[in-house]
């Protein structure tokens, strides 16, 4: 039979500092994450200090360290000498060539992603309609903006034309819960895309949505789907322009 007072209490103890060092790392490293993923620590907030977060959990610097550290390889803090750890400023980055989900945008960069409907208008489309939409004449078309969200802030503006004749069943659609961009590509195929990139500053209405300065540069994506000839929509996604690249991929070309 072993008798626990034979043990080497300097051992035990080191055991146990070591058991609880490393739960604490686990706990400071889940609440500054949660905290940041959640959007309750914007980028640019200025972590606590780390004394402030050892008097905090009561623990020693090192173990505070090691978990800012942590955090600062996986990219969600960066850590400036003299000055403290701040929230990084998440960068989307989507390819110019392919139509992705802005959700999955969002989520890449490990953010919370929401939705909302700002507006939803049926009319005639106008001149200016009928240049972004490839038309003829004036036809039934469905003028929906929204924006989009990474956390709690303002990810992406979205101005879009759908036109009825070549979707007629999104006039019943609410686009209350679903973003249209998803909407059309599980429902309508589409055979050719064209992409606009421009730099642009935000006028008053655009400030406003995405939460920037008026005069903010901004990057504008304007996109347009077609199959079979007809133009399906129109999309404008705005971005305040330090939050966004775009990334394309190129092959050399084949000598002739």
């Amino acid at each position: 039979m072993v008798k626990l007072q034979d043990a080497d209490p300097n051992v035990e103890t080191s055991l146990v500092e070591t058991t609880s060092d490393l739960s604490l790392h686990q706990r400071i490293l889940g609440d500054i994450e949660d905290r940041i993923l959640s959007g309750e620590w914007q980028p640019g907030f200025r972590i606590p200090f780390e004394v402030d977060l050892a008097e905090q959990y009561k623990c020693s610097r090192m173990t505070v360290n090691k978990a800012l550290t942590q955090l600062a390889k996986t990219g969600l803090i960066e850590r400036r000498r003299k000055s403290g750890s701040y929230v990084t400023q998440p960068r989307a980055q989507s390819a110019v060539l392919e139509i992705r989900d802005i959700k999955l945008e969002v989520q890449s960069l490990g953010l919370p992603y929401d939705y909302s409907l700002l507006a939803k208008t049926k009319r005639k489309s106008n001149a200016d309609d009928r240049l972004r939409l490839g038309l003829t004449a004036s036809v039934s078309i469905l003028d929906v903006t929204c924006r989009h969200f990474a956390g709690r802030r303002p990810f992406c503006l979205e101005e879009r034309l759908i036109n009825l004749n070549a979707v007629p069943e999104a006039e019943a659609e609410s686009f209350e819960e679903t973003a249209p961009g998803p909407w059309l590509l599980n429902r309508v195929p589409w055979s050719a895309a064209e992409h606009t990139i421009r730099a642009a500053s935000a006028d008053g209405h655009v400030a406003e949505a995405l939460g920037i300065a008026i005069g903010t540069a901004c990057l504008t994506v304007e996109r347009r789907t077609w199959t079979n000839g007809v133009y399906i929509t129109h999309v404008r996604l705005i971005y305040p322009g330090e939050r966004h690249a775009l990334v394309a991929n190129f092959t050399p070309s084949q000598p002739k």
